[in-house]
């Protein structure tokens, strides 16, 4: 099972802080996507569309990263700033 953690705008879409989701062995990120988007989908969109910022145990990863059991995946929605 992984924990995919949604924060800013993405919690307030999703309507709930977390998902978890059983996976299979070898699943990949953009696999993942698809289960994210059978509960919020969304969000599950802008995961394909890498509209999102994909953090897996806190290091920026592409859509083609495969995760494991007990990962923890965080989505972040695009930002700016700055001086």
């Amino acid at each position: 099972m992984v924990t995919v953690k949604y924060f800013a705008n993405l919690k307030q879409m999703a309507g709930k802080d977390e998902d978890q989701f059983d996976i299979k062995e070898g699943t990949t990120l953009a696999q993942l996507s698809d289960l994210i988007k059978q509960s919020v989908p969304k969000i599950g969109d802008m995961v394909r569309e890498k509209k999102v910022m994909i953090s897996l145990n806190y290091d920026v990863v592409p859509l083609d990263t495969v995760v494991k059991d007990g990962d923890e995946i965080a989505l972040l929605p695009p930002f700016s700033g700055g001086i």
